[in-house]
Formats: structure tokens, sequence, C-alpha cells
């Protein structure tokens, strides 16, 4: 699914060089379920980016899927970004002017999806989540809890393969955090390849593979016996 050669990204800061990712070697499989783990500034979001083509390496090879995309244009980034690859944020990032089926409807509205098709794949999406009931709520009608489900919900109406959650449970409490997690781990027990960064150590022991991150090198990467909680 993801293979990484000798990645590096740096960052100019003044007139220092930031080494934010230091000779990244990495390869997952399709399906996997990952965290990745760290202190601040250890270069885990940094990767994520870089996986979810909002960055791009100052140098090495990423191949996804079996393809070299380390150079293709911005254009084609975005392309396969919005096919092929879904992104929650801590922040849900959902646009506050429209309701939540038509945050959810967003990257079917890109891809040129009918009217037709899009409302119909947005209720379905909402019913899945259990928060058809707030199809014509905005963000601030919403809670934290259901503003990630609609954040997950549209990084997956494309149906990825690849699945990016940065500090996903970060903004909410328990009880909502855990039912997050849940439908994370319901959409890769469906075969999607899921890649999570996150600081709670609870969290991070969920996974299949454990990746520990310090100074942007990946320093340790753990197979797990994990369970579910």
């Amino acid at each position: 699914m993801i293979t990484l050669e000798n990645i590096q990204r740096i960052f100019p800061v003044g007139d220092q060089q930031v080494h934010a990712l230091r000779d990244i070697n990495l390869h997952i499989k399709p399906g996997e379920y990952v965290s990745i783990m760290g202190p601040s500034g250890s270069g885990k979001s940094t990767l994520l980016n870089l996986l979810g083509l909002l960055d791009h390496a100052n140098s090495g090879t990423y191949r996804l899927a079996g393809d070299d995309i380390t150079s293709l244009s911005d254009e084609q980034h975005a392309q396969l970004r919005r096919e092929r690859i879904g992104f929650v944020f801590q922040f849900f990032h959902l646009i506050p002017r429209l309701t939540a089926a038509q945050n959810i409807e967003l990257p079917l509205t890109l891809s040129g999806v009918p009217p037709e098709q899009r409302h119909k794949r947005a209720r379905d999406a909402l019913t899945a989540m259990g928060i058809a009931d707030r199809a014509d709520h905005r963000p601030d009608q919403l809670s934290g809890g259901q503003r990630q489900r609609v954040a997950i919900a549209r990084a997956t109406i494309m149906n990825p393969d690849l699945i990016l959650a940065d500090e996903p449970t970060g903004n909410l409490d328990r009880a909502s955090g855990k039912e997050v997690v849940e439908i994370l781990e319901a959409l890769n027990k469906k075969g999607k390849t899921l890649l999570i960064v996150t600081h709670d150590p609870e969290l991070g022991a969920r996974s299949k593979r454990l990746l520990h991150m310090v100074d942007g090198k990946i320093v340790s990467d753990e197979q797990q016996n994990a369970g579910e909680s």
C-alpha cells in the first residue's frame, strides 16, 4: 500500500534548517492498522501530512499502491488525495456555513458527481454514522463527537483505501472519543488501511502496529497483539 524510501523533509526557519523527517523508510501493507506516537516535534504530523499528500519530501521516494507518486504535479496529488485518501483532523475542518450533509457532499461535488447521487450518498453516510437527524445542522449546532462523525463521513465518502487520522480524539470527551475510534476501527475491519497519530497511550495500544518517532526518525516499529477495549 505505502512504501517510503529515504524520505527527508527539511523546513527553513530563519537562517537555520529543521530536519522534520530524517531518512524515513517505511512499508505499510494494505489493510494494516498503524498508530504513530512520539513527543511533540518528533515529526508525526509531518509524516502524516506527507502520506496524505498535503506536504512533499525534499528527497526520497513515495510509492502508493505500487505507483511512484513522488514527483507528480500538485493537481495530480490533489486528485489522488480526493479519490484515494481520507484525512480526519483533530479540529474537524468542517465548513461553518454548510450543513452536515453539504460538508459530506463536498468531495463528491468536486468530483462532478450528479446532485441526486450526492444527496443519497450523503444521507446514507449520515445514517451509517448514526446522525441522520443532524443532516441539516451546521457545525456550530453539533457536538464535538457529531462534528467528528461528519468529518469521518466526508473523509470516507469517496471510498478511499487509506484513512489518515491526526489526533482524531484530541478535542473530544472520553465517551465521544471512544465512539469515534470504534468507527475508525470498523472501517479498518472492512479493509481500509488506517494510520492514526496520537499522544494517547490507550489509543496507541489499540493498533496492530506501533511506530515511535523521535527527532524526525522512526526509532521503533512494533507489532502489537491489540485487543478491543
